[in-house]
């Protein structure tokens, strides 16, 4: 009986250690990707996982990336969910001639709370710059996904995903730039890879690094 309080004690102490944990979750039919998750501890460490149709009737490509978010970026995300009242109560608009943008849930969880909301659009300030924030890094950790396969598999496809990227990135499109940056140096130390592809490369690793204080 002692062995067992002491087990419970213990579960309880680590569970109540256990960092913070903000998770968004975006389904989305026919777009690309239609499923993805990606989960944040307060401590840094982050995962994404997404599921995209590659054709008709065939089965999912998933992916999973394990990653660190920057600092600056880790306190806006935290600082929006607590501006959004950690998702409590209902967050959506819930008004006719609103387009369906996909349906999003936000989650959060500490020793605390266990909280969440499901929406399509919301008119909440702090969610709609939280929602648009974590978009933009599935976007960009999805440049990341193709970059990988282009990399391995047809290198002559990597400029026009690049030219993209850079597009993208000085239209403030993309979020945590340095989460990839590992894919970037392997495509920018590539001597097999076309010099201009390097230098698009290296230049967004640049990028990446400025918005990573």
């Amino acid at each position: 009986m002692l062995s067992l309080c002491l087990l419970l004690c213990i579960h309880f102490s680590l569970e109540a250690q256990q960092p913070a944990r903000i998770t968004f979750s975006f389904d989305f039919p026919g777009s690309d990707p239609d499923h993805y998750v990606i989960s944040i501890s307060a401590d840094g460490r982050a995962t994404y996982e997404s599921h995209i149709k590659t054709t008709q009737g065939s089965e999912d490509d998933s992916f999973h990336f394990d990653f660190t978010i920057s600092s600056d970026t880790l306190s806006r995300i935290f600082e929006l969910a607590k501006r959004s009242h950690y998702f409590e109560g209902d967050v959506d608009a819930k008004k006719s001639g609103i387009a369906s943008t996909g349906v999003k849930t936000l989650k959060y969880a500490d020793a605390q709370r266990n909280t969440q909301a499901t929406y399509n659009y919301s008119r909440i300030p702090a969610v709609q710059d939280l929602t648009a924030l974590l978009q933009k890094l599935s976007t960009t950790l999805e440049f990341g996904r193709r970059l990988e396969y282009d990399h391995r598999y047809q290198k002559l496809a990597l400029d026009d995903e690049l030219k993209r990227m850079e597009e993208m990135s000085k239209q403030n499109s993309l979020e945590e730039l340095s989460a990839i940056s590992p894919i970037l140096q392997r495509i920018a130390a590539d001597a097999t890879v076309i010099n201009p592809v390097r230098v698009r490369a290296q230049r967004l690793i640049a990028a990446g690094r400025k918005g990573s204080p």
